[in-house]
């Protein structure tokens, strides 16, 4: 299992973006490729990456559910990292 890094709440009507820095980990080396995979019930709007972050849009989900997602990466350096979040689908 992933370590899990953060747990952030947002609402079912809420699109927001979550961001896991990656930089201190990769000690000089950059993210070559960046994937998400998400919990049923969320939506992944789109995901993206720079030499040092992941970044995930998300949508959707259930009140009262916490849903995981977690984050692989791999490095130009040939290393492979996986890291989660967890969101908390709450009524606002």
């Amino acid at each position: 299992m992933a370590e899990l890094l953060a747990t952030y709440n947002k609402a079912p009507t809420e699109v927001l973006d979550y961001t896991i820095d990656w930089e201190t980990l990769l000690a000089g080396d950059t993210i070559a490729t960046s994937t998400w995979s998400v919990d049923t019930g969320l939506t992944e709007d789109s995901e993206s990456e720079t030499t040092t972050l992941a970044i995930i849009w998300i949508s959707g989900g259930t009140v009262d559910k916490q849903y995981t997602c977690t984050n692989t990466i791999v490095t130009t350096g040939g290393r492979t990292r996986v890291r989660s979040i967890a969101i908390n689908v709450i009524e606002r």
